[in-house]
């Protein structure tokens, strides 16, 4: 049976975030509460969430509210019903009664609980609902983190299971993992119970709540909330009812809050939704704020203290993640010894209860890599510091998982050292599994040209944020001209989180600062005719972004024949933020596209010229590959693929249908209609007016009237015909002339040094 449509049951905090990315997946979704208004209300307290749970600013309108009272029999309507309310047992159980005596028969019944076993809920249930009957455990929050754990019962019949994956797989693009019915699954219990070990580190005064979340972030391979802030976001009311939970099925003492957490708790301290918890932010006079931090002793907020762990800082120089831990692990100061006291208890642990709540090791490490943002698993620590370290330092024997050695589980999937887990299916992680097929064509430091089997070859970048330079544009070159010779169509897409953070701004900067502008005007024109090279490939050409793509990434997206993004492609022309225009082909081809999309017979193309230029001229970057759209980054012919893992896949099916289509290469465009001064002097004036009011600078008035004069066509007496060459020369002289502003230079130095742009 298709899943078509969703009833959440509750809209808290989880359950309005559920419903947002059903529909995000283009599901109706019914959320119901205990009376409309709070149904409505948690729809609306989504919509106002950063960030946001909702793809475009429209989707929230695929969710419907209702009541208990009022609405339960029409989740009769529903392929799916999620509950998500409030984790008390004895509630639960009183709404899946009722929910029983509605459903229709055959309906998949799911429950979001985080720690409450899935067979007790179900008991007393009739025998349709506990066969279709699983825990469905989204993470928070739920669009964003990729892991989904499905717990059956033995009464779960094999097909809903099987269902219920391959959805959450494909529409809501989720990496998921089934797990056992066991005291808060996979995740929470092992993350719940590093969380443990570290509380009393931090209450007794022997490190700071700094300390740790600097030892414990992106140093171990972690996300930047590490641990306190972290546990802030998921809200400490959460972690008391958990941990309580723990306390009761498991009867070990490890699972006891420390006095100053049940006094956080007690006190409303509960987290960001309280607005205060182990950080506080606190407004100061001028619309500033500062971040401070609670001490254990005196139960006070005091300001934050940067850590001095010198260790942390020499160990972030390693690129390799697995050096990195190693040498945190093994250092001699509180760093290491945090590490030996806290994490190697830890994995110990989590090798010990593997058998009783995976199904496989690596599924262990999915769980945390994917739900709590770990690099490395703690399969993948393990043997990354050495089985025999880990054990000294936790003083422990060794588990049964792990006795002779390193696990052949480890071994004999020959994983990478670069961190990445063997793919849980074939058509995940296709680029990975060609490399390690030995299918490299030919590679350079920015980029690979990869065989993925079929016909299709992929350019794959891997510089430094996949930043682009001369290596990544040789090598687009090469894969248009390879793929013309060899292969049946081209994909350019990665694996990294991030398809391309732009153009190699250092770089460009210090060419700039040099004067070497014609090897500045030599590398733009190179980019220019990479770009144009996919373009007008004679084999169909699919650009797959996910993450970042901006500025040039952005522009070799806006060059293909078809574009697969993934969900989360935040895509934009970002380069006015540095005082400059895009000119690897991107003003030309939004110039062009505005164009093309006003109706024939149409003499008034400036609304839609307009429309372009704001984006580019406000660097506008989508929230999602569907605001893409809306943008004007991705065409109607454009898809976009849920689970990132998928995206190349995708895309090489895209480009074989595009074969089969009968491809045929675009010819250039040698008659583009330009608007001349009768486009160039609205647009000026409307640059004018947003000067007089303060809302732009003199810069950047510059900027945008070097933008205004490309989209235009140049500064024409009236309206003609350009070709894409002149639009493209147009975009490069007006690049070359804004690097050499000192106030442009200004802007590249400090978006470089700070990340954020310059208003100058």
């Amino acid at each position: 049976m298709v899943i078509r449509s969703v009833a959440v049951l509750g809209a808290g905090t989880m359950g309005a975030q559920i419903a947002a990315h059903f529909a995000n997946s283009g599901v109706p979704a019914l959320l119901l509460d205990l009376t409309p208004e709070a149904a409505r209300q948690g729809l609306e307290r989504a919509r106002g969430l950063k960030p946001d749970p909702f793809f475009t600013a429209d989707t929230w309108k695929l969710v419907a509210t209702g009541s208990f009272e009022a609405d339960l029999p029409r989740i009769r309507e529903s392929d799916w019903i999620v509950e998500a309310v409030v984790e008390q047992l004895d509630a639960k159980r009183s709404l899946l009664e009722k929910v029983d005596a509605v459903r229709r028969p055959g309906t998949i019944i799911s429950s979001n609980t985080s720690g409450i076993p899935i067979a007790a809920l179900a008991e007393g249930r009739s025998a349709d609902f506990r066969s279709h009957w699983l825990g469905t455990h989204f993470f928070n929050p739920p669009r964003y983190l990729h892991l989904f754990e499905v717990i059956p019962t033995p009464d779960t019949f094999p097909d809903v299971v099987e269902r219920v994956r391959h959805f959450a797989d494909h529409r809501l693009g989720k990496g998921v993992v089934i797990a056992k019915d066991s005291p808060s699954f996979i995740g929470n219990h092992i993350g719940l119970y590093a969380f443990m070990c570290i509380l009393p580190k931090v209450a007794s005064g022997e490190y700071t709540i700094e300390e740790v979340d600097a030892i414990t972030g992106p140093a171990l391979g972690r996300p930047k909330s590490a641990t306190f802030r972290t546990m802030d976001i998921a809200g400490l009311d959460i972690l008391g009812h958990v941990v309580g939970n723990m306390r009761e099925r498991l009867g070990d003492e490890v699972w006891s809050l420390p006095p100053v957490i049940a006094r956080m708790i007690a006190e409303g301290m509960t987290g960001e939704k309280a607005g205060r918890g182990f950080y506080r932010r606190e407004k100061l006079p001028g619309g500033e704020s500062q971040i401070l931090t609670l001490d254990p002793a005196t139960f006070t907020y005091r300001a934050r203290r940067e850590p001095r762990l010198p260790t942390i800082e020499a160990a972030a120089a390693a690129a390799d993640v697995h050096e990195r831990v190693r040498t945190l692990f093994n250092a001699k100061d509180r760093a290491g010894e945090f590490l030996r006291e806290t994490l190697a208890p830890t994995l110990v642990y989590a090798a010990a209860i593997t058998p009783s709540i995976a199904h496989s090791a690596d599924d262990v490490d999915r769980v945390m890599r994917w739900g709590f943002g770990w690099e490395l698993g703690p399969f993948e620590l393990i043997d990354a510091i050495g089985i025999e370290p880990v054990l000294a330092a936790a003083r422990e024997t060794a588990p049964e998982l792990l006795r002779g050695g390193v696990p052949e589980l480890l071994r004999g999937q020959q994983r990478v050292r670069d961190g990445d887990m063997p793919p849980a299916a074939p058509d995940l992680q296709i680029l990975r599994a060609a490399r390690e097929r030995s299918r490299v064509v030919r590679k350079n430091a920015g980029a690979s040209l990869v065989d993925l089997d079929d016909g299709v070859l992929c350019v794959e970048f891997h510089s430094k944020m996949n930043v682009v330079g001369g290596d990544t544009i040789e090598m687009l070159q090469a894969g248009a001209a390879e793929a013309t010779r060899n292969f049946r169509a081209l994909v350019v897409g990665n694996e990294a989180p991030h398809f391309s953070a732009g153009a190699n701004l250092m770089l460009v900067l210090l060419e700039a600062r040099e004067g070497n502008w014609e090897e500045i005007d030599a590398w733009v024109r190179a980019f220019q005719q990479a770009n144009m090279a996919l373009r007008c490939a004679s084999v169909p050409v699919v650009v797959a972004p996910a993450g970042l793509t901006l500025g040039g990434g952005c522009e070799t997206a806006l060059h293909a024949d078809r574009v697969q993004a993934a969900a989360e492609a935040y895509m934009g022309l970002v380069e006015v933020g540095v005082g400059l225009i895009p000119a690897g082909g991107g003003t030309k081809e939004m110039t062009a596209r505005a164009i093309e999309d006003v109706p024939p017979g149409t003499t008034d193309y400036l609304p839609s010229i307009q429309r372009a230029f704001e984006t580019i001229a406000f660097a506008k970057v989508s929230s999602s590959a569907p605001d893409a759209h809306r943008l004007g980054y991705l065409r109607p012919t454009d898809g976009f693929t849920m689970n990132r893992e998928r995206l190349l896949a995708d895309a090489k099916a895209r480009a074989l249908q595009r074969v089969t289509e009968g491809y045929q290469p675009p010819l250039p465009r040698t008659a583009i209609r330009a608007g001349g001064d009768t486009i160039l002097a609205p647009l000026k004036l409307g640059i004018h007016l947003a000067w007089r009011a303060g809302r732009i600078s003199d810069h950047d008035v510059l900027v945008g009237r070097r933008l205004a004069t490309v989209m235009a066509g140049g500064s024409l007496p009236h309206p003609s015909m350009v070709t894409e060459q002149e639009l493209l020369d147009l975009e490069r002289e007006a690049f070359l002339s804004l690097l050499g502003e000192a106030k442009t230079l200004e802007r590249i130095q400090h978006t470089l040094k700070t990340g954020k742009p310059l208003r100058n």
